[in-house]
């Protein structure tokens, strides 16, 4: 994880029609100007490519932890992410671990929520993965 506080407000625009129900643990959408980085699907092995668990919410955990390292890469913080795609295998898994899921999330990425996207996949390529994410972030000028 980065060493900037993934608790800072976000740099960018909220999109959110007043008279739409409140989003929960997403956005609808960001408005954003600066350097864009793409991070390619990432997955809950560690830096050696070893699956260090098969657990949905620690390989959910893992796979954040990965994306804000390859931000940092970029030097970018947690809070300039914009979007995030969820492939999961098992719909059901993450929506009965809901509350640990998001317990994970906020361990990493604070209480910053992008605009988000979930899939549920018949398979990934790697056969222990259970979840691979994408990410992009909008690094402010």
């Amino acid at each position: 994880m980065s060493e900037a506080s993934p608790h800072q407000p976000s740099p960018h625009q909220l999109l959110h029609p007043s008279h739409w129900k409140a989003a929960s643990g997403y956005a609808n959408g960001f408005a954003a100007s600066g350097r864009q980085v793409f991070i390619g699907g990432q997955i809950g092995w560690n830096a050696q490519q070893v699956f260090e668990t098969r657990d949905l919410v620690e390989q959910i955990r893992q796979t954040l932890d990965n994306i804000v390292t390859i931000l940092a890469e970029a030097d970018g913080r947690p809070e300039h992410l914009v979007r995030l795609t969820w492939y999961v295998k098992d719909k059901h898994e993450y929506l009965r671990r809901l509350r640990e899921v998001g317990g994970a999330y906020r361990s990493v990425l604070g209480k910053h929520f992008p605009a988000m996207t979930m899939v549920q996949v018949a398979d990934l390529v790697e056969d222990d993965a259970q979840v691979e994410i994408e990410a992009t972030a909008v690094i402010p000028d």
